[in-house]
């Protein structure tokens, strides 16, 4: 390569020095790279083989300052750009990093690596959205194939039902194209059919073991399904090859808190701050990790460090009003309104800024503006989750007509016997975690979370693969075996058994399980169910203010969250006729007034012998996750149970759509 020239013999001595680079041969390439410039000082092309060798060897900060170098010469070179990007995600900055990504596809498009990186680094900023985009940009910009192209295209304008079709007739013909097999996955992950996407991602898997972002996928789509061991697996998989990828680290530790391994969790975020520095989104989910374990000071402080990186960050704020005692300052509350009235928070943002107003002006007796806050961010809410009304009210009918009494006396002896769980179902903002707590403090029971395993049993059941298709459940239970049922059974302990501790008897509190205490009481008949039943104004009007962090679509309208306390009143009416002294109710109004009479009155249904820490349950310490868990740290009080009342100007709505019901429960 002596011979080298800005002459005709430049472009192929460049072609060769990328081919080496491209093919690990870093030796060669330096060498010929050097020669480049060596005849033609300032070459850009062999400069940045000569930064991206740096990086490739552990020179980071090398690389980056080649790089920025390079870049002022030749801003439009793209293939530098993405490596300063490749440079500054090793190097820990992330947003500098994400700048530079976008800045390189935004020049040349058809940058599969910096798509993928993209994918990673949105994804762990919590932005599901920008990353399904990125994900997508990084299969359209692999695929060669037009078939492949037309899918691809079609899943990102939204047209999913097309793309699936597209997808599934190219991979008819290509049945190991992994691109194809992993947006495919991303469609059914789209669609909620997420059984489907796990198998399709292991399949990937299975054809090219090294295919990260399809790992990375299968990760999350693990911990989406609760199968959190196999989720940490993938993901330490993934940290084998990579020790300091950012996006894998953030990963990993929310499925430890997810596990219930909240130490471990904690730790795992306070080493990403040390190693990263902070980022929004971790001391966000910093906070709440300490939020569940009760260290409430240092979750305000990860809150407030949160609001310090990113000023209008409307979840940082929701989750400080979030902790229900906390009391915003007045620079709180002017710093709130500001943002509202500026056009720089997201869509998101506002309705979480919404719901934080509302709170902080509730506290100070501000009760016109806190109802019009409220108001602000159900209607946002609204328009983003669509609640299927006509759904439920087929559920319930299809559930009175196929369970009745005579259906479950002709299966009796059926399902598994295990006396394990606690069930507490009702409506959320009901009494709930209260419950949880007293139960909890028992030492035969250990407190979980809102188990997603029944719902996820119902959706397989009920084989919809997508909205709008009609659903199996409930009037599959009547096609189900014996075999079926024990099995079911068994798999819905089995899969609860990360959660527990080695107490005989757990809890799982996902409260929208009255829905399903027929599937209950066929796969588990020896489990309790305990429904936490409030008063419906109190019920309605504190979900109605309650920020949810996913589901509860019902819950956004004082219309819609009315008629669904209907729903389940006459569900719950229909369990009482069809299973007699299967559920015990439990009015949180009575609770509060005769406490120690309704812990001995719940304990005794669960067949527990009597412990006095369950009258001091609010000593229990135990991880909580919901949003009453500061509140269930504290002594019994009574501040709660009409605060409904200060806002009855403005509940014409809730009234009138309860109707009936309201009579049942005399104010």
């Amino acid at each position: 390569m002596g011979n080298a020239t800005p002459s005709g013999d430049l472009p192929t001595a460049v072609r060769q020095a990328m081919r080496l680079l491209g093919g690990g041969d870093l030796v060669s390439a330096e060498a010929q790279a050097l020669e480049i410039l060596r005849a033609v000082p300032g070459e850009p092309n062999a400069e940045f083989i000569l930064a991206a060798i740096r990086r490739t060897r552990g020179d980071a900060e090398g690389a980056r300052q080649a790089l920025t170098i390079l870049l002022r010469r030749a801003p439009a070179f793209a293939l530098a750009t993405q490596e300063l990007g490749f440079a500054l995600l090793d190097l820990g900055l992330i947003e500098g990093a994400g700048s530079a990504l976008h800045d390189a596809v935004r020049t040349e498009p058809a940058l599969a690596p910096s798509w993928k990186a993209l994918a990673e680094i949105e994804g762990a900023r919590g932005n599901a959205e920008l990353a399904a985009e990125a994900a997508s940009r990084f299969a359209l910009a692999r695929a060669t194939d037009p078939r492949l192209v037309e899918a691809t295209e079609l899943f990102r304008k939204g047209n999913t039902p097309a793309a699936e079709r597209a997808c599934r007739a190219y991979l008819h013909d290509q049945p190991t194209d992994v691109s194809a097999i992993r947006l495919l996955a991303d469609i059914g992950t789209r669609l909620g059919m997420l059984q489907d996407a796990e198998n399709l991602l292991a399949r990937c898997l299975e054809l090219a073991p090294d295919f990260t972002l399809a790992r990375l996928n299968y990760a999350q789509v693990l911990s989406k399904r609760e199968n959190l061991p196999a989720a940490l697996a993938q993901v330490d998989l993934l940290l084998a090859a990579e020790p300091n990828r950012f996006p894998f680290l953030v990963l990993r530790a929310s499925i430890l808190v997810k596990m219930g391994e909240f130490e471990k969790g904690i730790r795992a975020y306070e080493q990403l701050t040390d190693t990263f520095g902070p980022r929004p989104m971790v001391t966000l989910v910093h906070g709440h990790a300490l939020k569940t374990v009760g260290r409430q000071e240092e979750a305000i402080t990860a809150y407030r460090k949160t609001i310090e990186l990113n000023p209008c960050f409307g979840d940082a704020y929701w989750s400080l009003a979030n902790l229900k005692t906390f009391r915003f300052e007045d620079a709180d509350i002017s710093a709130m309104r500001s943002q509202l009235a500026s056009d720089q928070p997201s869509l998101e943002d506002h309705f979480h800024l919404c719901f934080a107003l509302g709170k902080a002006l509730e506290d100070r007796g501000e009760f016109e503006e806190s109802f019009a806050c409220y108001q602000r961010g159900n209607a946002i809410k609204s328009r983003l989750e669509k609640h299927d009304e006509a759904e439920l009210a087929r559920e319930v009918e299809r559930n009175i007509v196929v369970c009745t009494r005579q259906f479950f006396e002709s299966r009796r002896g059926s399902g598994c016997p295990a006396p394990d769980p606690i069930f507490i179902v009702g409506l959320p903002r009901s009494g709930s975690t209260l419950l949880e707590q007293i139960l909890a403090s028992h030492s035969k029971v250990d407190g979980t979370k809102e188990l997603i395993d029944i719902p996820a049993i119902v959706r397989r059941l009920g084989g919809r693969r997508r909205k709008g298709e009609p659903s199996r459940y409930p009037d599959i239970l009547g096609s189900l075996d014996a075999g079926q049922l024990l099995q079911l059974g068994e798999e819905y302990l089995e899969r609860a058994r990360v959660q527990r501790g080695s107490a005989p008897h757990f809890i799982d509190k996902m409260p929208n399980n009255f829905r399903h205490i027929g599937l209950l009481q066929l796969i588990l008949p020896n489990a309790r169910i305990i429904d936490a039943r409030r008063h419906p104004m109190a019920a309605c009007f504190s979900g109605f203010k309650q920020l949810f962090a996913q589901g509860q679509s019902f819950t956004y309208g004082l219309g819609k969250i009315a008629r669904y306390y209907r729903e389940y009143v006459k569900l719950m009416d229909h369990w009482d006729q069809a299973l007699p002294g299967k559920v015990l109710r439990v009015e949180y109004e009575t609770v509060i007034d005769d406490t120690e009479g309704q812990v001995k009155r719940i304990l005794d249904f669960c067949g527990l012998p009597f412990e006095e820490s369950c009258l001091d349950f609010h000593r229990t310490e135990r991880a909580v996750r919901t949003a009453s868990s500061e509140q269930v740290r504290q002594p019994i009080y009574r501040e709660g149970l009409d605060q409904w009342r200060h806002y009855e100007p403005w509940l014409a709505e809730l009234k009138s759509e309860l109707g009936t019901v309201l009579e049942r429960y005399p104010a």
